[in-house]
């Protein structure tokens, strides 16, 4: 069978066909209606996490707090206040910063993890392959809330409430932490698959010929592929992982002291809002959880249906 010689480029050719491969791909992704709504969505909320204080000021406490007791929506208060008199429109926009903060954060944890168990065990297979498969259906099977539920307190009375780690107070590292050590089993699963069917292709034959070690193939030629559905399908973890954060958080194991979406849900419940008719100190984070999960499905489902051939409609 005779050799296929595949091309060498220069660097400028190489960028020449990098930027049109750019715009068609750019084309197709926001071709799709979802990707649009998602995508602005995602920039408003981003917008408010980014500078909150330039939005509504610095965030009120029960010392600042100048309105009354639950007041419903009104021109001084857009959402309405809580049960300190807080504005929730000032609460909803500092909470923006923490909720996406934990979300972004875990992801990038359980991105790392999976994409590092599912290529060694794609790559490597046999032994290897058995046991991280195995230790990955465990996290599989467990639903990750289950996990994250029974770990965070734990973690937390062990460590304490009091202090500061890397930036976060220890409620909101332990909950970052658990959430993304927690839901990389998916992203183990894809991505094994993935590099199980590219270990076998001509390129990386070639580069074991020449004495590539195993790290390099997987770095350097197996990951750069891998890169498309990694990011389809962290998209969606992102969506899991606020899902995840608002429900520890409603039931108590977020910090109040920097409030989240979650802990405003777990504040609005305890001041009793649905029994008195809050609506507003109920609805507006909900809302924002739902609108931020649902912006993140849209460009992951619209990242797949760019990067995969076989879900693209032919018109």
């Amino acid at each position: 069978m005779a050799e296929i010689v595949v091309p060498k480029f220069d660097t400028e050719s190489r960028k020449n066909f990098r930027v049109p491969a750019l715009k068609s791909f750019l084309g197709r992704f926001l071709h799709h209606s979802g990707a649009r709504f998602g995508l602005l969505a995602l920039a408003a909320f981003l917008i408010m996490a980014a500078v909150p204080s330039a939005i509504v000021g610095p965030l009120q406490t029960a010392m600042t707090a100048s309105g009354d007791f639950l007041s419903r929506p009104s021109n001084q208060n857009l959402l309405g206040t809580d049960e300190v008199g807080r504005d929730v429109l000032n609460l909803i926009v500092h909470g923006a910063r923490i909720s996406l903060t934990i979300a972004v954060v875990s992801t990038l944890i359980s991105l790392c993890v999976g994409t590092a168990v599912g290529m060694t065990s794609g790559y490597y297979g046999r032994r290897v392959d058995v046991w991280l498969m195995r230790l990955t259906d465990f996290f599989f099977v467990v639903p990750s809330f289950v996990l994250a539920l029974v770990i965070t307190p734990v973690v937390l009375e062990v460590m304490g409430r009091g202090g500061n780690i890397l930036g976060f107070r220890p409620s909101l590292f332990v909950i970052i932490l658990v959430i993304g050590l927690t839901s990389w089993a998916f992203v183990a699963r894809i991505v094994r698959s993935q590099t199980m069917s590219l270990r076998e292709r001509q390129f990386v034959e070639r580069a074991r010929v020449v004495g590539t070690s195993d790290l390099n193939i997987m770095v350097r030629h197996l990951l750069p592929n891998l890169v498309p559905q990694i990011a389809a399908n962290g998209a969606l973890v992102v969506a899991n992982a606020i899902y995840t954060e608002t429900a520890l958080s409603f039931l108590g194991l977020g910090d109040p002291l920097q409030p989240s979406w979650g802990t405003l849900l777990s504040l609005a419940q305890r001041a009793g809002a649905a029994s008195t008719g809050a609506w507003w100190y109920l609805g507006a984070p909900g809302l924002c959880v739902l609108a931020v999960s649902l912006s993140f499905v849209l460009i992951g489902n619209a990242l797949d249906d760019t990067f995969n051939p076989r879900r693209r409609v032919i018109p």
